[in-house]
């Protein structure tokens, strides 16, 4: 009988510990996923999906800036240290098709809103030269098949943000069609395409398949973001980002000292290969000296009199290709010559323009726009009053405007100087520029709308999470 009686006890412990088990709240005791109790969710997150064609690029602090020699003494990019939070980035630059796929989509779903599509077409004669013959490649570089795996140009800062929004929506439709929630949809037209954003809101259905659980008296319901189902926006690297991945000094550090200094992005300081079978061939694609774009008949060495294809040469050490060579490449930042002297050491970026989703009268979502997006405004004064972190929306000028309030610019662009609001800065060596451009710590400037035959660009996203987690390839 003692035995039986223990027996009951053990079996009512475990159905009372079974009862407090981890599907409980630690701050109220209430069980998680259960309709008796309010249905509040809670889902197990295995990490990060990485994205297709993403690297994972764990984070951590570097000097950012330029330690050689400044030879244009520009005095732009001085040296200092700063922490970048781990993230993913494109392995390659955005190719040809990449950007002609984009353009098909534009052009098959905004059927009435033609100029979508003609206002994100690269402009092809950026490859024009006064004096030089370059009309083929204005003719057959975007668009010949030969030409697909080579990295797009004439593309501006505004058209490669534009593709950056498209592609997280691709992306996740993708994953929303993967994990059964919705059904292709190729008749999508105008207002009614899936946006990541206008789905969550509630202002997208699509052709529905199944929905998610729900633990509430519906039983059922949309996918949300806490699901953790939807990747987080593609867009471009900030500054800091795209210089911390181009050096990849992963393997360089011991017991948190980094003794070395790469002046390119891979180790040591030539611009050719010094190991292996492939001992003295050029790292990169650029511009040798004068005349000199490609190397001998029958010896060529980058064997690219411009552009090569995104896989050509051997990538850094965090698997990116053409960090230094083939085209420069856009970053999110607004340019300023003293951009290292700002005071924020974790993630610095100019350009932040603080929005808020519009909504009507009585607190509701204005409807999406005639694209299917989710309509923003920026946020005011008045709404900020209390707010201790910013006041306006527009901090592209913080701190270096000679009156911050009013708003009144230092450059008075195109008379003093080129510098404005709009002046993008671009990093990174391309197919036509020498040594000196191949280091990461340099920099310079476009208006957002204008582009260049040796300018292109690759996507980056955030690391949501643990800096070391992340879940399997796409």
């Amino acid at each position: 009988m003692k035995k039986l009686a223990n027996l009951v006890f053990l079996a009512s412990l475990a159905i009372i510990l079974a009862s407090c088990s981890g599907e409980r709240s630690k701050t109220t005791g209430w069980k998680y996923n259960d309709v008796k109790w309010g249905g509040f969710e809670r889902h197990d997150y295995k990490g990060q999906e990485v994205g297709p064609n993403l690297v994972f690029i764990q984070g951590g602090t570097f000097t950012m800036g330029q330690v050689e020699q400044d030879v244009r003494f520009d005095q732009n990019a001085y040296p200092r240290k700063i922490t970048v939070t781990s993230f993913y980035m494109d392995e390659t630059e955005v190719t040809n098709i990449d950007y002609r796929e984009y353009c098909y989509w534009l052009l098959r779903v905004f059927v009435d809103y033609m100029e979508v599509y003609d206002q994100a077409l690269p402009d092809t004669n950026c490859w024009r030269v006064k004096l030089g013959y370059n009309e083929p490649m204005v003719r057959y570089y975007f668009r010949h098949p030969n030409f697909n795996d080579y990295p797009v140009v004439g593309v501006n800062w505004i058209q490669a943000s534009g593709f950056a929004a498209w592609r997280t929506d691709r992306v996740n439709e993708m994953i929303m069609i993967r994990e059964g929630f919705l059904k292709p949809n190729p008749d999508q037209i105008n207002e009614d395409n899936f946006n990541t954003e206008a789905y969550l809101a509630g202002q997208y259905e699509g052709l529905v398949k199944k929905k998610v659980k729900s633990y509430t008296a519906d039983k059922e319901r949309r996918v949300r973001l806490e699901d953790g189902i939807m990747l987080p926006d593609y867009r471009l690297p900030t500054e800091a980002e795209w210089e911390y991945a181009a050096l990849a000094q992963v393997g360089d550090a011991l017991f948190e000292n980094v003794n070395t200094r790469r002046m390119y992005p891979w180790a040591g300081h030539s611009l050719r290969m010094e190991k292996t079978r492939h001992r003295g061939k050029l790292m990169l694609n650029m511009r040798r000296g004068r005349g000199d774009m490609m190397g001998t008949a029958s010896e060529l060495n980058d064997a690219s009199a411009y552009t090569s294809e995104v896989r050509a040469y051997w990538p850094n050490d965090y698997g990116l290709y053409n960090m230094g060579g083939n085209v420069s490449e856009w970053v999110l930042d607004v340019y300023r010559p003293l951009s290292l002297e700002d005071i924020v050491d974790m993630n610095p970026y100019r350009g932040n323009v603080f929005l808020v989703p519009d909504k009507d009268e009585d607190g509701y979502l204005l409807e999406k726009d005639s694209l299917g997006r989710v309509v923003y405004r920026e946020v005011t004064l008045e709404e900020n009053i209390d707010r201790r972190n910013y006041k306006k929306a527009d901090n592209i000028g913080y701190i270096d405007e000679e009156n911050y309030e009013a708003g009144s610019q230092m450059y008075n662009y195109s008379y003093s100087s080129l510098v404005n609001n709009k002046a993008r800065i671009y990093k990174g060596g391309s197919w036509d520029d020498r040594a000196y451009w191949q280091n990461p710590g340099t920099r310079r400037f476009l208006d957002e709308e204008q582009s260049l035959s040796t300018l292109g660009f690759r996507c980056a996203m955030v690391h949501v999470g643990d800096a070391k987690r992340h879940s399997k390839n796409f």
